[in-house]
């Protein structure tokens, strides 16, 4: 039986770079060594409280050096992290707890009240990180190394915010994230030891945990937490500390190149990455310009450890496309209307994407029907549709469920949003299908106007009319001062739909 554990990565950086700075939050400066023996300690106090092997322990705690302690900690002590969604009320912390099967809460204090009271009513124990369990850490016999677990072993257990109904659990092995650490590292973008990160996405996130945590210590180099994402402040401290890795989703691109115009000096960017949805081409435009630096645009979901695909150097990269698939791992297109099987489409055709190799996820917890729709003679279906080209390149067109039906022709939101982002007085787009009782739906944009601007309704349709066709440009603008954002930095487009209809 071959074994492995996520706990490894940070193993091995304490054994070959002890004294490398692993981590920067704030004052806070701990070297691999230093971020292991924690983690031991708290393995150890985990140990002492009953945690077993398997069993599951959630987690819920911002971008401080708490969380990456606690997550290795659990890692080395056998057990499974399942982490928590900042947003989430004590009702929805609660379902995760109790659908998790998790025995244990580790909460910070920022999120406490919530963590304690689903703790409660899910029967389960909570503890503080910080004084609380570090008093237990301090009284426990650190681990003398970490507890060593099947490569198909459960090692975090993912909440997927589920465009339809209440979340499921994804179940990822140590496989599934050591490979995707590994590829993401060392072939997908080439990671080097003195490279230093900026951890500014949500470590519960799949993409914040696998990009910029466990990726950046895979390669030994440093990540510096910012527990809150605020571009001036994200631009200072990148200077700071320089940083030369930036990883974000396009609400963050689309801020920094907003603020760098504003900035004294403007950090040294090498590699940057985006992902949890589709960057808009200007957005890239305007962030390349402002920076001089490469955006590489991925995907990936939380089923799929994240990465599926990136744009990378060994390709070459292709603005408005996801890249190529990552190392050992098959990305196609497949027919989109087939259920029970899986048809591949030739080049050219657009059809729905499915993902093969060795980061697809062993199923949703307790949900073995759920897991026979997703994974389809050995393919996971993402529900994205989105197109391959000649020269391999992907390309996602839009969510199944996303795509509005206008008069019996398919308007694809995304195409209709990368054309509204290129106005000067729109800052942000977002394209949904209302409820019509001549067409079936109409195109809607909600838009938020760009600073000191002040966009007028008629004439942004008129506008569009000139670069969209007949059937896709917006009858009906709306203006917004934000759009809604899920946990992971997505627009909810469903929220959009309930707050535009009927009105």
């Amino acid at each position: 039986m071959a074994t492995l554990s996520v706990a490894a990565i940070l193993a091995e950086n304490a054994r070959r770079r002890p004294g490398r700075t692993a981590l920067v939050e704030g004052d806070l400066r701990l070297t691999f060594a230093e971020v292991w023996q924690r983690a031991l300690a708290q393995a150890g106090a985990l140990a002492g409280l009953g945690v077993r092997p398997g069993d599951r322990v959630a987690l819920m705690a911002p971008n401080t050096a708490d969380f990456p302690v606690a997550y290795y900690a659990i890692a080395a002590a056998g057990a499974v992290v399942v982490p928590v969604h900042l947003l989430l009320s004590a009702e929805e912390v609660e379902h995760v707890l109790k659908d998790s099967g998790a025995t244990l809460l580790l909460v910070h204090p920022a999120q406490a009240d919530t963590g304690r009271a689903a703790a409660g009513t899910a029967g389960i124990r909570a503890l503080t990180l910080g004084e609380e369990f570090g008093k237990l850490t301090a009284d426990a016999e650190p681990l003398p190394s970490y507890v060593t677990r099947a490569a198909d072993d459960p090692a975090v257990v993912f909440y997927t915010s589920g465009t339809t109904g209440v979340p499921k659990g994804a179940v990822l092995s140590h496989f599934n994230l050591v490979m995707n650490a590994t590829v993401n590292a060392f072939d997908a973008n080439d990671i080097r030891p003195d490279d230093i990160a900026l951890g500014a996405l949500p470590l519960f996130h799949a993409f914040g945990q696998t990009v910029s945590l466990n990726s950046t210590w895979r390669g030994g180099a440093t990540l510096v937490l910012l527990p809150r994402f605020d571009a001036a402040r994200a631009l200072a401290l990148m200077v700071r500390e320089g940083v030369n890795t930036f990883h974000g989703v396009p609400t963050m691109f689309v801020a920094l190149a907003a603020a760098a115009a504003d900035a004294d000096r403007l950090p040294e960017l090498r590699v940057c990455v985006s992902g949890g949805a589709s960057l808009p081409v200007a957005v890239l435009e305007r962030f390349e310009a402002a920076f001089g630096a490469k955006i590489y645009e991925g995907y990936g979901l939380s089923e799929t450890s994240p990465t599926a695909t990136v744009n990378q150097p060994v390709f070459g990269t292709k603005a408005g496309t996801i890249g190529h698939p990552l190392w050992g791992i098959d990305v196609e297109i497949a027919r989109a209307e087939l259920e029970g099987r899986i048809e591949l489409l030739p080049p050219g055709e657009l059809g729905e994407v499915v993902v093969r190799g060795h980061n697809v996820f062993s199923g949703y917890l307790g949900r073995p029907e759920a897991t026979a729709e997703a994974v389809v003679d050995g393919w996971f279906r993402t529900g994205d549709l989105g197109t391959k080209d000649d020269e391999g390149f992907l390309r996602i067109v839009d969510r199944k469920k996303d795509v509005i039906i206008r008069g019996g022709y398919n308007v694809y939101p995304r195409e209709v949003e990368e054309v509204l982002m290129r106005h000067p007085e729109i800052a942000q787009a977002a394209v949904i299908g209302l409820p019509d009782e001549l067409h079936g739906e109409e195109v809607c944009a909600v838009v938020v106007p760009a600073q000191g601007t002040t966009p007028d309704a008629t004439e942004l349709t008129e506008w569009s009319k000139q670069h969209l066709g007949r059937h896709k440009y917006p009858r009906r603008v709306e203006f917004t001062d934000a759009l809604p954002l899920g946990p992971s930095m997505k627009v909810l487009k469903r929220e959009l739909r309930a707050r535009y209809t009927g009105r």
